[in-house]
């Protein structure tokens, strides 16, 4: 019985993964077109930029919306959502990466601005995504 439920969570984090993957995926698109592409050349990443902010704000707003382990609500649906979709939705070792290019073209300024604007913007997402959630349950 423990077996089956361990296999239905990871089932859950895998289909909410592969989701969020996908939905990285087309903001990189999305951000590609409307900012033009990130090369280890040329460019900011935009993409990878957007999607960390975005995902925090989101996070923010589920952890305070949907109920934690243990309590009576849908715990499958923070699994998919939070661990899942959010997991294949931000890009830590994308923006990893994206920082190293910018390094690598010695461009000092990209490197500060992109490293210091994603950590503080992320850190703004997640807290207006904690605050609009504390605002929707009220």
């Amino acid at each position: 019985d423990t077996a089956i439920r361990l296999m239905s969570k990871f089932l859950v984090v895998f289909l909410g993964g592969g989701l969020g993957s996908a939905l990285r995926y087309w903001v990189g698109a999305q951000a590609t077109q409307a900012f033009g592409a990130f090369t280890p050349a040329s460019g900011w990443p935009y993409g990878t930029f957007i999607v960390n902010v975005v995902g925090c704000a989101v996070m923010g707003l589920m952890f305070r919306l949907l109920p934690a382990a243990g309590t009576d609500g849908p715990v499958d649906l923070r699994l998919l959502l939070m661990t899942g979709l959010l997991g294949g939705f931000t890009t830590f070792s994308a923006f990893a990466l994206d920082t190293a290019h910018l390094w690598m073209r010695q461009d000092v300024q990209g490197v500060f601005s992109y490293v210091f604007g994603s950590v503080l913007c992320s850190l703004l997402g997640l807290a207006f995504g904690l605050w609009i959630g504390k605002v929707i349950a009220a």
